[in-house]
């Protein structure tokens, strides 16, 4: 018996080596075929757009193809897991191993460390390429897909609480006493909470205070009348400071930098839930690629003889994919504060790793 955990370097780099390619190898075909699938919904809506043209398809697609490597990168750690180790039971060479007095752990260590090198990357990619293509592609689409100037800091589809009322604006744009939106929507309540009036608007410049809308449309719920008006001004208690925390967009900041934004949202005593849970997923996250070998274990011992192992395959996916679902419900239930932002980061990781741990040992035994 070695004691060792890793085995050879020979063989370590075998299977390194193998899993890496297989990775590489899905996540290529993940990423083009769901480029394909989502530039037929979406090229429409750019060519509509006049001046746009084959320039601005490929612009998209350098944009989404980092949000699609994210989110699709896990997947492929866990088919490429899988392909390896049915490829290594098949051929026998995971029996070969276990005669050579290698442990389940062991076996699996080349895949485990590959994996984990791979959570580093993608850990490293969201921070430095995926953030700013997103906060670049949540502009362009705001904007309807037409040109948006540089550094524009612009932000999409947002709303305000001013009370019991709500202004909502579909492009946000600038910063300071120079911020302005642009497809504006006011709604008013009365005191009792009812809807009592809904105000469209062209345009909204900071008023100090309060907000001037201009090119209204104005429709009276009471009284069931529309009118128009030159301009309005609403959402007195709607400061700047305000404006620029609910600008936060979590996906479009790196780790550091909603940190800070956190920090400023706890100074005021905000509801940072969401984000927060938000922020320890940008950990947890990448790691989701470290657990796919070890839940895609069952399929490299049995066996391959036996007639099972298409079915202890079906059985290391089935636990992939759960892997997956109950990581988006946990954190879509501390985004609503139903759990703790830590639990709701951490806990199906915890979960999964003690599965995957529980399944490897009694395959061992």
């Amino acid at each position: 018996m070695q004691l060792d955990f890793f085995p050879s370097r020979t063989l370590t780099f075998y299977m390194a080596k193998m899993f890496i390619v297989r990775i590489v190898a899905m996540l290529a075909v993940l990423v083009l075929v769901l480029m394909a699938l989502d530039l037929l919904g979406t090229s429409g809506e750019i060519l509509a757009v006049e001046g746009n043209g084959q320039g601005e398809l490929w612009t998209y697609v350098a944009l989404r193809i980092p949000q699609l490597i994210s989110r699709f990168l896990p997947y492929s750690v866990l088919l490429a897991t899988l392909i390896t180790l049915v490829t290594l039971n098949q051929n026998s060479e995971v029996v070969s191993m276990k005669a050579a007095g290698l442990s389940a752990h062991q076996v699996l260590a080349p895949l485990l460390l590959t994996a984990a090198v791979v959570s580093v990357i993608s850990f490293a990619f969201n921070e430095r390429v995926v953030t700013r293509a997103t906060a670049t592609l949540k502009a362009w689409e705001g904007n309807e897909f037409g040109p948006v100037p540089e550094d524009s800091g612009e932000q999409s589809n947002v709303y305000f609480t001013d009370g019991a009322n709500i202004l909502m604006a579909q492009r946000l744009m600038g910063s300071g006493e120079a911020t302005r939106m642009e497809g504006v929507t006011f709604y008013r309540r009365d005191p009792q909470g009812m809807l009592s009036q809904q105000v469209r608007a062209e345009r909204a410049t900071y008023a100090a205070p309060g907000w001037k809308l201009e090119g209204i449309e104005t429709f009276d719920v009471n009284a069931a009348t529309s009118g128009t008006a030159e301009d309005m001004v609403v959402g007195e208690t709607l400061s700047l400071q305000q404006i620029e925390l609910d600008k936060v967009d979590a996906d479009a900041q790196d780790f550091f930098e909603l940190s800070r934004s956190i920090d400023a949202y706890e100074a005021v005593g905000r509801r940072t839930s969401e984000l927060r849970a938000k922020w320890w997923h940008k950990i947890s996250g990448p790691l989701s690629a470290f657990l796919m070998p070890l839940l895609g274990s069952i399929a490299a011992f049995g066996l391959a003889r036996s007639g099972r192992l298409f079915v202890r395959a079906v059985i290391g996916m089935a636990l992939g994919f759960a892997y997956f679902v109950v990581d988006n419900a946990a954190l879509a239930m501390g985004s609503f504060g139903g759990y703790p932002p830590f639990l709701a980061a951490w806990a199906p990781f915890f979960l999964f790793l003690l599965i995957g741990e529980t399944v490897l040992i009694r395959t061992e035994e």
